[in-house]
C-alpha cells in the first residue's frame, strides 16, 4: 500500500469519519444544532459505533475543538520557523487571518462561537477553549518579546483583543478588516503598517 492509499485508508476510519462531518457541520450551523443522529447518518457509522468512540456528543466536539487546536499550533510552529525574524513572524500571523476572514464559509473564531454555546465556565469544553487562547496568548508574548516591546504580555492581550475583533468584523463585514488588523497589530509593537507593506511588497 503506497502513502497516498494509506492516508486515505486512515481517513476513511469511522472515527475520523465522526471528526470530519463534526467539524464541518459544528462550524457551518452551530455546535448545538447539530443532533447526533444527523451526525451518524453523515458520519455513515451505527449508533453502537459512534458511542464506541464518542460516550456522548460532548465528548465529540472536544475531540472537534482540540483537532482544531492542533491544527492552529502546526501551522503557526511551521509559519514561524521559516521566517527569518520574529516581525516577519507577525506578519505572516496578520496575513494569515485576513485570508482565514475572506475564505468561502468563513463563520469568525471556531472557539469564540463554542463558548457562546457553553455558557459555564467550568464546562469542559469552555475549559478547552480557554487552554487554546492561553496558549495563543503565550505565543504572541514570545514574538512580542522576541520584537523588543517592553511589556510582552499587555501587547500580547492586545494582540488577542485585535485578532478576535478581526475574526468577528471578517464575519460581518468582510475584507476591509485586513488593514485596519494590520494597522492595529504594528501600532501595538510600535511600527508603522507603511513598513509592514514595503516589507510585504518586497
Amino acid at each position: 500500500m503506497d502513502a497516498a492509499t494509506d492516508r486515505a485508508a486512515t481517513k476513511s476510519k469511522p472515527r475520523e469519519r465522526l471528526l470530519e462531518t463534526a467539524s464541518r457541520l459544528f462550524y457551518a450551523e452551530g455546535i448545538q444544532a447539530v443532533g447526533v443522529d444527523r451526525l451518524i447518518a453523515e458520519g455513515g457509522v451505527t449508533k453502537a459505533t459512534f458511542y464506541r468512540h464518542f460516550p456522548g456528543k460532548d465528548d465529540l466536539v472536544l475531540a472537534y475543538l482540540r483537532g482544531r487546536d492542533a491544527a492552529i499550533r502546526a501551522q503557526f510552529a511551521a509559519g514561524t520557523a521559516r521566517v527569518g525574524s520574529p516581525q516577519q513572524a507577525l506578519d505572516l500571523l496578520v496575513a494569515g487571518i485576513a485570508e482565514e476572514t475572506c475564505g468561502a464559509g468563513f463563520r469568525g473564531c471556531p472557539f469564540i462561537n463554542a463558548a457562546a454555546e457553553y455558557p459555564d465556565p467550568r464546562h469542559p469544553v469552555r475549559r478547552a477553549v480557554e487552554e487554546h487562547r492561553a496558549w495563543f496568548r503565550d505565543a504572541l508574548a514570545s514574538l512580542a518579546a522576541a520584537c523588543g516591546h517592553p511589556d510582552p504580555s499587555a501587547a500580547a492581550a492586545l494582540l488577542v483583543l485585535l485578532r478576535d475583533g478581526a475574526m468577528v468584523g471578517g464575519y460581518l463585514d468582510g475584507p476591509a478588516v485586513s488593514d485596519a488588523l494590520a494597522h492595529g497589530v504594528h501600532a501595538v509593537l510600535g511600527r508603522p503598517a507603511s513598513a509592514h507593506q514595503a516589507e510585504s511588497a518586497a
